[in-house]
């Protein structure tokens, strides 16, 4: 029994100092920062010789009257509500194609997930070329059909979606990657059971392929929905925010506040806000589809 006991507690002990490494640069790098931009949200902005000073609840008041940051917090909204379905569903659909036996299959895999190893920077200044007005090639498209130049990334009603069609080309490769290896580990004898009854393609895909990938689809909506939160870069390639802040997402207006404004104070409180919505978005996400997620 004590024999036991001791290699019981031996097994534990091995398994907590393999996870050690991995579990001291979570804390330090995620945990523990996010720790400390929660604190410095109650704390104002140190300016030269003065230090910073309790202000308790005043930057979050601040953020509640802030007209640009709820405009940034409605844009954001707006793009993950539009670019993450459309990129599960189109990642989905590329996986079931390039799961099948056709012809240059590796090849077409090669092509949906070419974007994913693309720098946004890269990506960004490739989609800059179609946008740009006049020469652009959406412009040269639209000549061809007798339609006028359009000022895609500096007309507020398009420049949203502009920026939203470059996310979802390139996450939808690499998304795909994630449902094609789910694809590959449903039993092929489900399907053989399944021409034998006769079932339509749209019944097996609702009954057998859809309910056993579920658990990749939690897994890539959740990493979808912090993608979409977390946009920063395209922007400030591509708009910069503009035009009249109709591209200012949430992540993009923390770092405008933390380092073209310097107001440390009050970008930790934004900061935490965003934390706190992601993690209750995911949460909710997770314990709505678990109800949904079959596992074998």
């Amino acid at each position: 029994m004590t024999t036991t006991r001791k290699t019981g507690w031996n097994i534990h002990l091995q398994g907590w100092l393999l996870a050690l490494p991995a579990i001291v640069l979570l804390a330090g790098f995620t945990h523990v920062p996010a720790v400390a931009t929660f604190v410095d949200s109650f704390y104002s902005t140190p300016r030269g010789r003065r230090p910073s000073h309790f202000v308790g609840l005043d930057h979050y008041a601040a953020m509640v009257a802030d007209p640009i940051f709820w405009q940034a917090f409605w844009n954001n909204l707006a793009y993950a509500v539009v670019t993450v379905p459309i990129s599960i569903a189109l990642a989905l659909v590329m996986a079931l194609w390039v799961n099948g036996r056709i012809p240059g299959r590796a090849a077409l895999r090669l092509a949906f997930f070419t974007p994913t190893v693309l720098p946004m920077i890269a990506a960004a200044n490739i989609w800059l070329f179609f946008y740009t007005p006049g020469y652009g090639l959406l412009d040269q498209i639209a000549h061809l059909f007798g339609g006028a130049s359009t000022n895609w990334l500096g007309t507020p009603a398009t420049a949203l979606p502009c920026l939203m069609a470059v996310t979802i080309w390139k996450e939808s490769g690499f998304f795909m990657i994630f449902f094609l290896a789910a694809l590959q580990q449903v039993p092929l004898d489900l399907y053989e059971a399944a021409r034998l009854e006769n079932a339509s393609r749209w019944q097996v895909f609702s009954r057998i392929t859809w309910p056993l990938v579920m658990p990749t689809t939690l897994f890539v909506a959740i990493n979808a929905l912090i993608n979409a939160f977390r946009i920063v870069d395209q922007v400030i390639a591509m708009t910069g925010g503009g035009p009249n802040n109709a591209t200012s997402l949430l992540l993009f207006y923390i770092y405008q506040v933390a380092f073209s404004f310097w107001d440390s104070g009050y970008a930790a409180a934004l900061s935490s806000v965003l934390l706190i919505v992601l993690a209750a978005v995911a949460i909710a996400q997770f314990f709505l589809l678990d109800r949904r997620i079959h596992y074998r």
